[in-house]
């Protein structure tokens, strides 16, 4: 579980292509300290588990399902992350609760810098919308952040300036992809409803029909 603060910018130093993925060594220095072999960690919000450490840098295996999905995919040697490690019990919780299952990829469609802040505009598929609310939370590349405006295939947010600066969103154009996944409590909501829309829809009808039923039986005496 995280949730959605990143912690700091940190460097790729290798990627490597291995059997059924791609392993990333990421050079973690300071937040790679009291870090165990397994635990999980937030790579542009996606939570990947950890394989191997040395001297600060830690290597992390990512599978076809998790470069199909997120921009880990891409990203080369030389690439800056957003790093976010586990939260633990107790911690104090300044974002919202992050999974780290990336849902899908968005793309900036407009950036606006205004002063002091900076507004985006991402593009995702109409699909995932129902999960947006104008206040609502949304992680982009692990950063919790809140929906400002909702269109048919797109929603905006603010980055304030500490964002801009600890994160990096803040260095991203019009048209590159950013990680999305959206809040699990939305979600969870959303999809039983629509579980429950048509067995709600025929007791519905149902309950019309023998009204009517009714209705016309008193008529006739």
């Amino acid at each position: 579980m995280f949730t959605g603060i990143v912690q700091g910018i940190r460097k790729i130093s290798e990627v490597t292509d291995i059997e059924g993925g791609r392993r990333l060594r990421v050079q973690l220095d300071d937040l790679a300290d009291n870090l165990g072999q397994g635990a999980s960690v937030a790579v542009n919000g996606v939570c990947l588990s950890a394989v191997s450490m040395e001297k600060g840098w830690v290597e992390f295996d990512i599978i076809h399902e998790s470069l199909n999905r997120s921009n880990l995919g891409r990203l080369k040697t030389g690439d800056y992350v957003d790093i976010e490690r586990a939260c633990s019990f107790g911690d104090e919780v300044g974002g919202h609760h992050v999974t780290g299952h990336v849902d899908c990829m968005g793309t900036i469609k407009e950036v606006r810098k205004t002063p002091n802040n900076r507004d985006i505009e991402v593009q995702c598929g109409k699909e995932w919308m129902a999960y947006l609310i104008p206040k609502g939370w949304i992680t982009i590349d692990g950063i919790s952040l809140t929906v400002v405006d909702i269109g048919d295939d797109w929603f905006s947010t603010s980055l304030i300036p500490e964002t801009l600066e600890q994160t990096i969103l803040g260095q991203k154009i019009a048209g590159e992809n950013v990680n999305l996944e959206f809040d699990h409590t939305t979600k969870v909501i959303v999809q039983t409803i629509n579980r429950m829309l048509p067995e709600i829809k025929e007791k519905v009808l149902s309950g019309m029909k023998a009204m009517k039923l009714m209705k016309k039986n008193n008529w006739c005496k």
